[in-house]
């Protein structure tokens, strides 16, 4: 995966708190950026607030992750999120991490996002506003 392949970018720096006793970012770390990059596209790009009140939006199903390269305090990282599979009520998204001085591949991961109805707690169709929106700004076909 490049960077170049990816429409959304969410940048953020790291925090030396984030860093282990080696001196290097901890690998749960990783995954809350990866979290901040989904949230941060599905907010901007989606339209989507995550409010106590929400009734139904996207929930995390599965997640890999195939890490590359450390990271280290201080530096500057870019998280990049794109949907490349949109089903009926999931989708499977690509992140990667890159680091911003020298664009080393940091992590690269792949997930499952499901469309979630709170309230009667079970995956449902995913909106075709939701879907417009997604396949507007990814220019992918449905599946």
């Amino acid at each position: 995966m490049q960077q170049s392949e990816f429409k959304h970018n969410y940048q953020m720096n790291v925090r030396w708190g984030d860093q282990d006793v080696l001196g290097h970012v901890n690998n749960v770390q990783i995954f809350r950026y990866l979290e901040c990059g989904r949230v941060a596209y599905f907010s901007e790009v989606l339209n989507l607030d995550f409010v106590r009140q929400l009734k139904a939006g996207w929930i995390l199903a599965d997640i890999q992750c195939s890490f590359h390269n450390q990271l280290r305090f201080p530096c500057t990282i870019n998280v990049v999120t794109r949907f490349i599979k949109i089903g009926n009520s999931s989708a499977h998204l690509d992140a990667a991490i890159y680091q911003e001085t020298n664009d080393r591949t940091v992590v690269i991961s792949r997930a499952v996002v499901v469309w979630f109805d709170y309230e009667k707690q079970t995956s449902v169709r995913i909106p075709d506003d939701i879907r417009r929106k997604i396949l507007h700004h990814e220019q992918i076909l449905l599946s």
